[in-house]
């Protein structure tokens, strides 16, 4: 297995000591809605910082002219190359609920790769079982905050008559509740245990209008 994404695994089943990200992820979503107005799927979008993309790209021997462009064969490569691991008990970084109540979501499918500027962009699909839309909530976060993702892409709906509303965690207060987590136990129980990134997390929520008569 490639040692950058031996450490991306590791970051999801092991907290870093302090609570410092160390991988940056901007994401775009887009929501499947069904004519009944449940969401059925979505479609996940990521786009790695740079230097991890350098890691990934060395760790592949891909990019080898440093020109930044991949060919063909070499995207075929690294096609779906962030959900080869799977570690017991990860459940991408993704989590959505149906009125408090978290759903289960089969595991994701690649279905696109780039390199663009110097950023790898990822994207796959992910089946959700339908939901209503009003009854939905999407976190989108890293339980251990070893990556930090920032829906900064937009969030989008196949149903016309229907938004999503993204709202950005409160900054002051998840330092805080890291804070707390950091002071309230011994430095063994904080490295084996403390998940703080769902205080970093960003949350979407879904409505749509009334149907037109």
């Amino acid at each position: 297995m490639k040692h950058a994404v031996c450490a991306l695994a590791f970051g999801l089943i092991a907290a870093p000591l302090g609570a410092h990200p160390h991988i940056f992820v901007e994401t775009a979503l887009r929501f499947e809605i069904n004519d009944d107005r449940e969401v059925t799927g979505v479609t996940v979008t990521w786009t790695y910082d740079d230097f991890f993309t350098l890691l990934i790209l060395e760790d592949y021997g891909l990019d080898s002219d440093g020109d930044g462009t991949l060919t063909d064969a070499e995207l075929d490569t690294l096609f779906g190359f962030d959900l080869i691991e799977w570690p017991e008990g990860f459940e991408g970084d993704l989590y959505v609920y149906a009125n408090g109540e978290k759903i289960e979501m089969p595991r994701p499918r690649p279905i696109g790769i780039a390199v663009e500027d110097g950023y790898i962009t990822a994207t796959h699909y992910r089946d959700i079982p339908p939901v209503a839309v009003e009854a939905i909530e999407v976190l989108q976060y890293d339980p251990t905050y070893y990556v930090s993702y920032d829906v900064s892409q937009g969030v989008s709906l196949t149903d016309p008559g229907c938004t999503a509303t993204v709202t950005d965690p409160d900054q002051a207060a998840a330092q805080a509740a890291v804070e707390k987590e950091l002071n309230g136990g011994s430095m063994e129980d904080i490295f084996n245990e403390m998940r703080v990134g769902i205080h970093f997390a960003d949350t979407v929520t879904m409505s749509c209008a009334p149907p037109s008569n």
